[in-house]
């Protein structure tokens, strides 16, 4: 088979190597498609790669198309979405129920062969099948959208209250959709780029401000009846959005940190005090598991992709670009705001 392999910083190349076959307890998935994830652009893209040579790729789609001797819930010819975490089952954490702070997991597309490939083998508890109305271009976004709604149940969101996005990405624009899901009785959302901002009205989100906006702060307090919001999700990770999302949350919100902060962050007392002055509960969110695994995040994505209310607007893709050209899909990423949405990529051409 052909993949995407990666030998080097900047170095992913299109070659050929072998066709794996599955062990007892796994499949076979021929592959569709693989979305580029952000976590992915480092890795080729900077020194964040595991090991060398490496076959990236997390969130992907496909089709089932060899099964092991003791696999039974599957079977060939099944569609498929690919559910990377690969947890210990054995720890107390996923005892628990918390595989995804199980500290013994391994990660397809990062620690083990992913899916930039024509055919990937995994365990048989990784596939989540998905029918036949659902595209496999959706298929390849059960991974992120099940990492929004984590956050939000990270958050304890209830429905009838207020919520703010930060930053309008692929997994903003998803946590848009599952506020207006999970029925929040305000929405809004900020981000940098005015672009974004139609298409997260088209999300369900009420209220858009940019933050290149001078009176965007007083435009939110606007929309909340000066009271702030309810529950703050962060889906940037950068220092001036986490510190804005205590200055957002309103008395006694609920704040979850989605992003992923990319350099160090410090808060003046002021700035920190707002948590004891609004008594205000901050939390992180990680991956996108809960119990009976791989859990309701990736069940309620397979359901409502079904139903339709949880949508794939066409912005939300910058490009599909075929396999054979994955060094080219890496290199957009090197000239910032060159790329507008989610790259991805088409094993079958």
């Amino acid at each position: 088979m052909f993949a995407g392999v990666v030998h080097a910083p900047f170095d992913i190349r299109y070659e050929e190597m072998p066709t794996p076959l599955p062990k007892e307890n796994e499949v076979r998935v021929k592959v569709k498609y693989t979305g580029i994830c952000g976590s992915d652009v480092p890795r080729v893209n900077g020194n964040a790669c595991h090991f060398f040579p490496n076959v990236l790729g997390h969130e992907f789609s496909g089709i089932v198309d060899m099964i092991g001797s003791s696999v039974t819930f599957v079977k060939p010819g099944d569609r498929v979405a690919g559910i990377p975490l690969v947890p210990c089952m054995e720890c107390e954490d996923c005892r628990n129920g918390n595989y995804s702070l199980c500290k013994h997991y391994s990660f397809i597309g990062s620690r083990q062969q992913g899916s930039f490939a024509e055919y990937v083998t995994v365990p048989e508890q990784n596939v989540f099948r998905f029918d036949d109305d659902v595209s496999y271009l959706k298929g390849a976004l059960f991974e992120p959208s099940s990492v929004a709604l984590h956050g939000l149940l990270c958050a304890d969101f209830c429905a009838g209250k207020s919520l703010i996005v930060l930053g309008c990405g692929m997994i903003g624009l998803f946590t848009i959709q599952w506020g207006r899901i999970l029925g929040a009785a305000k929405i809004a959302a900020v981000n940098r780029s005015r672009g974004k901002l139609p298409l997260a009205q088209r999300m369900g989100a009420e209220c858009t401000v940019s933050t290149l906006d001078e009176t965007y702060y007083d435009s939110l307090m606007q929309y909340t009846d000066g009271k702030g919001f309810d529950y703050v999700i962060d889906c940037t990770g950068s220092v001036e959005s986490m510190k804005e999302s205590f200055r957002l949350a309103a008395n006694k919100a609920h704040i979850c940190m989605v992003g992923t902060p990319k350099e160090q962050i410090s808060f003046s007392v002021r700035e920190w005090e707002q948590m004891n002055r609004k008594e205000f509960l901050l939390t992180g969110s990680w991956m996108s598991y809960s119990a009976p695994f791989p859990g309701k995040e990736w069940t309620m994505t397979a359901d409502h992709f079904h139903a339709g209310d949880l949508m794939l607007d066409d912005q939300m893709i910058d490009r599909v670009i075929p396999l054979s050209r994955i060094r080219e899909a890496f290199e957009l990423y090197q000239t910032p705001g060159q790329v507008k949405g989610k790259i991805l990529i088409d094993s079958e051409s």
